[in-house]
């Protein structure tokens, strides 16, 4: 039986993959060179307000994908060496290691045409395996250089990275109710959209068609006025 390593200092990892589903080996792997001090997420909702008279109110329309903001400081001046590291070792420079990590979040990569799928893991907080981490994508990356060396060459610089949640639909539905029929919906109607086949789309059949047409005190079923939102109530089944 293996015993686990009481001081290894677990780092947190971003991975990025050419897929969705981040199967196989990542593209590419960013350690960071000292864990964060803080990460911040956020998750949000969207309703569709309405205000009839001195009441008002929020309907559920949709949850927003959740957020991650992570600071990664990478430093040049040897700090994080100690011994015959400092003097022998060959580390990466802080433009090296930023280089990384833009080329992991951001560039676009030319097999895909479009940047890489991440997953960001760290120990027990966002745990490595199939369905752990926090997978998503980069939405924005600053950079702030804070020190530099004679030469112009940057020695420290502090790095904010958020990242948009994104997964595969099927593994977000497994853990999502919003998929579930029990739950109010919203549907923007298209050119050609019918009510008939929007319920059918929503509860998985047409028998509900008089019962949403109530909820949206609709006269008829067939021409919908496209851009019109109409809302799918739950309903018992």
């Amino acid at each position: 039986m293996a015993f686990p390593d009481l001081f290894k200092l677990e780092k947190l990892k971003i991975e990025a993959f050419t897929d969705r589903s981040r199967s196989g080996r990542p593209h590419k792997t960013v350690e960071a060179m000292f864990n964060p001090t803080t990460i911040s997420q956020r998750h949000g909702i969207r309703y569709n307000t309405y205000d009839w008279s001195t009441r008002q109110v929020a309907q559920f329309q949709t949850l927003l994908p959740s957020t991650l903001d992570v600071q990664l400081l990478f430093d040049g001046t040897g700090v994080d060496q100690i011994g015959l590291l400092t003097l022998f070792g060959k580390n990466p420079t802080v433009s090296e290691r930023i280089a990384e990590l833009v080329e992991a979040c951001y560039t676009v990569n030319g097999n895909i045409h479009e940047p890489h799928f991440l997953t960001v893991t760290w120990g027990q907080f966002l745990k490595a395996g199939p369905n752990g981490g926090f997978r998503g994508r980069m939405s924005d990356l600053s950079i702030n250089y804070t020190s530099f060396d004679r030469d112009g060459s940057p020695l420290r610089a502090e790095c904010n990275l958020s990242l948009l949640a994104d997964d595969e639909i099927d593994r977000q539905a497994q853990g999502n109710p919003l998929f579930s029929p029990d739950l109010t919906h919203s549907r923007l109607v298209r050119a050609g959209d019918t009510l008939p086949i929007l319920t059918a789309e929503i509860y998985g059949s047409e028998r509900h068609v008089i019962e949403v047409a109530r909820h949206n005190d609709l006269d008829h079923f067939r021409a919908l006025e496209p851009g019109r939102e109409l809302l799918f109530p739950p309903i018992g089944r």
